[in-house]
């Protein structure tokens, strides 16, 4: 049976694991309670920055050294930044987690962030940068947190520009580290084929040297919701477009119902606007919605890709299931939900990886690992009503988020899919006049 056990470290570390006994392999990883939402205005790009220079040699190991010793034993290691965490984490066979322990300890402590590294780097990432632009779905994305949360760090891209990635220095990169990268803020998390006590002791051995306190105080400001519209006419086959509303933090009580509510919308080929949208009516490629939850604030969104001339049908069409879904919610569509969800979440039981991080992300935001049976429970207690008076607050009582990318000269202007939200009026009408 698998069983969640979790030591706080005299130094201010958490260390978590669950032990899978049927594996014989290890997914762990640090996980850091801190993102690009936590930069400063002048430090836009430098929490992935960091990530990629972490990897980049250290005062024991260089770059190669460091992917050598992990793929010699057939493991591997990586890293990814988000808006409020960051993780590098690595996947091992049982025998070779200290080994995993050390590299991690390594590039986290003794990062020496060379300048012809750095230097590279730089290039890399203004490479991403350049790929992402070119990926409309990356763009239509990065647009609408833009407009959601206008001119704040949690709505800005978190490879950063051109311009602000090119300025970093060594010491800029040591300062986030410093003010970002301290114990009360790190979790250690282990899943698989690992032995709680002996994963304890390696991980205080190795990460001794962590500081217990910033350098400086972090940097977290309050987000404030917008709304607002941004198109980007481009020259594409397709047309990028999301519709978004202001939804709910990981801990405000309609977080759960949001993500009901999400699925039932467009969680799955089953959903509302799957079986409308795209089966029904055909008019797009791909169309889904989801809800994303933050510390303080969440985004509701509906995304469709589609040909430029489907856009005044389309638009209406969704606007119109949103309308829908806070008159009537069926019972069986709930229930669908809850299956989903639960399949996911046991799905997820069966992969070291995607348990270690499900664990992680719940120390970081709750405190403790959250049983199953209890997320089970908080969803058992969302009703037809609590879901149609969610979809009516959320669809209506917030502004809509609106950004687009590709052939857009057909999509109606914002004030007419507002008008059409409240029911004033219809944005097929008013495309039509």
């Amino acid at each position: 049976m698998m069983k969640v056990e979790c030591t706080r470290l005299p130094s201010g570390l958490t260390v978590v694991t669950e032990q899978m006994p049927h594996l014989e392999s290890v997914a762990l990883g640090v996980w850091i309670k801190s993102g690009s939402r936590n930069e400063t205005v002048g430090e836009h790009g430098i929490a992935h920055l960091l990530e990629h220079m972490a990897f980049k040699g250290t005062g024991r190991r260089t770059a190669r050294q460091i992917a050598e010793e992990i793929e010699n034993v057939g493991g591997e290691v990586n890293a990814a930044t988000s808006t409020e965490t960051t993780s590098y984490y690595a996947r091992v066979l049982k025998d070779h987690v200290p080994l995993a322990v050390d590299i991690l300890a390594d590039i986290l402590t003794e990062s020496s962030f060379d300048e012809e590294e750095l230097r590279r780097e730089k290039q890399v990432i203004l490479q991403e940068i350049g790929a992402a632009d070119d990926t409309p779905d990356d763009v239509v994305f990065d647009r609408f947190a833009e407009t959601a949360y206008r001119n704040q760090t949690v709505g800005r891209p978190i490879l950063g520009t051109p311009e602000t990635v090119m300025s970093f220095s060594a010491n800029q990169i040591r300062q986030y580290l410093g003010r970002n990268y301290t114990t009360d803020r790190m979790f250690v998390v282990a899943a698989g084929a690992v032995e709680h006590e002996a994963f304890v002791r390696q991980v205080e051995e190795r990460f001794s040297t962590l500081p217990r306190t910033p350098l400086a105080t972090p940097v977290l400001e309050t987000a404030i919701y917008t709304g607002g519209e941004s198109r980007e006419t481009r020259d594409l086959m397709d047309a990028q477009i999301l519709l978004g509303f202001e939804g709910k933090a990981y801990h405000a009580r309609d977080f759960y119902c949001s993500q009901i509510l999400a699925n039932i919308l467009g969680g799955g080929m089953s959903s509302r606007l799957f079986q409308e949208v795209r089966e029904h009516r055909g008019l797009c490629y791909s169309v889904y919605a989801f809800h994303w939850g933050f510390s303080d604030t969440g985004i509701f969104g509906v995304h469709a890709a589609t040909g430029g001339e489907n856009l005044p049908e389309l638009m209406p069409v969704i606007v119109d299931e949103l309308r829908k879904s806070s008159m009537n919610i069926e019972q069986q569509e709930i229930e669908r939900a809850r299956a989903q969800i639960r399949a996911q979440l046991l799905m997820g039981q069966e992969s070291p990886a995607a348990r270690a991080g499900q664990i992680a992300r719940q120390m970081m935001l709750y405190g403790r690992p959250i049983p199953n049976d209890e997320l089970m429970e908080r969803l058992s207690g969302i009703t037809i009503e609590r879901l149609t008076d969610l979809a009516g607050r959320l669809f209506f009582d917030t502004a809509p988020t609106l950004s687009a990318i590709g052939p857009l000269e057909q999509l109606a202007p914002m004030n007419d899919i507002l008008s059409s939200l409240t029911g004033k009026t219809t944005v097929a009408h008013a495309v039509a006049s």
